[in-house]
């Protein structure tokens, strides 16, 4: 999915940053990764960091134990204000509420009633640009 993100700016020939963490089982940056803007990191929370502090919007797509943790610490970063409220897009509606109930999370009173709402539940690209849109209140093309 990052690599996707990396090449569809290669194509265009935009430059785009790369946040690999560096770990024995895992790939080097893809090919896609504009030089300068290539970081490895040897700590997951140094790296979230740094792709928290240049986000405009979160998309979280499938995956497993890395993804959750991104994914919770982002939204307690949001949910306790230290950081901003930005676009939150879980892609894969299917996948998302099969695995967490966010809702039953809140009825339970261990999230805010007020949480769930962070996020949007999007299955396509053009789904997860609305919702972006929306939000910055970009004008229609």
């Amino acid at each position: 999915v990052m690599e996707a993100g990396n090449r569809g700016a290669n194509d265009v020939g935009a430059k785009s940053i790369g946040l690999n963490i560096v770990l024995p089982h895992e790939q080097a940056p893809n090919p896609y990764v504009t030089p300068e803007l290539s970081f490895n990191f040897h700590y997951f929370a140094i790296r979230k960091i740094h792709f928290l502090m240049r986000a405009k919007a979160i998309t979280i797509f499938p995956g497993g134990f890395g993804t959750m943790d991104e994914m919770f610490e982002t939204l307690t970063l949001i949910q306790t204000g230290r950081m901003e409220p930005i676009p939150f897009l879980l892609f894969g509606k299917e996948f998302w509420t099969s695995i967490i109930d966010f809702q039953a999370l809140s009825d339970f009173g261990t999230i805010s009633p007020d949480d769930p709402g962070l996020l949007n539940y999007v299955d396509t690209a053009e789904e997860a640009w609305d919702a972006i849109s929306r939000y910055y209140e970009f004008a229609p093309e």
